[in-house]
């Protein structure tokens, strides 16, 4: 009697187990057809390993140099990967723009600036292949949500910075980009208070300790440190509910920006928290690509 009714119990568990699992099951993205993915594509070394990014761009391409987006992937700088960029950037490939997304070395492997070093090669390099690629080095805009955000941010504001440009590869050629779109990522991580300004916090693996204890590192990888009249045009997004990252952080950006004469605009996407979705979110992100990089 036991063995059936325990019989009876996994045949009811077992399409549970199964739907389950169909729902853990991840869609793959729909690119479309008039775009092609050029997957794993080394653009440097970091911590003596190779660093590699995603290419998304039109089978067809255009007679004209093509502007860039370069998105840069969040998990609070513990995870994540490039793979997230690609149902981002597949409409903008199929609008002509040249796309990629990039991998950079986690907190886990490596502390700041690890990563903005890694993001600022991935620039020189796309830069070092404009020819080849039949880009405009010119006209390159990055994209990055939360840790992303930041990394962004970081990229808008400190071009050309030495202490942040590593050497990963590229050397030649600058790091600096044309428009950010920071989608609430950390700026000032001084100010950053709660559970991520501790050392177990993302920000305190980010620095190796707490950023009270490492003032003079997250002075460095604050954003909001670099800015000057020659910072990249800016649109920032926000959610009003943002648990995670205070809308603060974006508000001290927005200012400081201002002050230096950048233009910038903040976007506080009402009703929404940490993950920012939705048409209107869309359509200013489309609106400002098109405009700063002369789509």
């Amino acid at each position: 009697m036991r063995r059936l009714l325990l019989l009876g119990l996994a045949m009811i568990c077992l399409p549970l187990t199964h739907l389950l699992a169909q729902e853990q099951k991840k869609e793959p993205p729909k690119i479309p057809d008039s775009v092609e993915v050029v997957r794993d594509v080394e653009f440097g070394t970091g911590g003596g390993r190779p660093l590699k990014l995603h290419i998304l761009r039109p089978k067809a391409s255009p007679k004209e140099a093509m502007p860039v987006i370069v998105w840069i992937h969040g998990g609070g700088w513990q995870k994540g990967d490039r793979d997230s960029g690609i149902p981002r950037l597949a409409s903008y490939a199929a609008e002509g723009y040249f796309c990629a997304s990039v991998e950079y070395r986690l907190s886990k492997e490596a502390i700041f600036p690890a990563q903005i070093e890694d993001c600022k090669c991935a620039i020189r390099f796309l830069r070092s292949k404009a020819k080849e690629y039949n880009l405009d080095p010119e006209r390159i805009g990055v994209w990055g949500s939360s840790a992303g955000g930041h990394l962004v941010a970081l990229l808008g504001t400190s071009a050309d910075v030495k202490e942040l440009e590593g050497s990963g590869g590229s050397p030649r050629f600058s790091s600096k980009v044309r428009a950010v779109c920071d989608f609430c990522g950390p700026t000032d991580l001084i100010a950053i208070v709660g559970k991520s300004s501790g050392a177990e916090g993302p920000v305190g693996k980010l620095l190796g300790g707490a950023p009270a204890e490492k003032k003079s590192l997250a002075t460095l990888a604050s954003p909001i440190t670099h800015i000057t009249k020659d910072a990249a045009a800016f649109l920032i997004v926000h959610g009003d509910m943002d648990k995670t990252v205070p809308l603060s952080q974006s508000e001290l950006l927005e200012t400081a920006l201002k002050k230096a004469g950048v233009p910038v605009t903040l976007y506080v996407a009402e009703g929404r928290g940490h993950g920012i979705s939705g048409a209107d979110v869309d359509k200013k992100v489309r609106e400002f690509f098109d405009k700063q990089l002369g789509k």
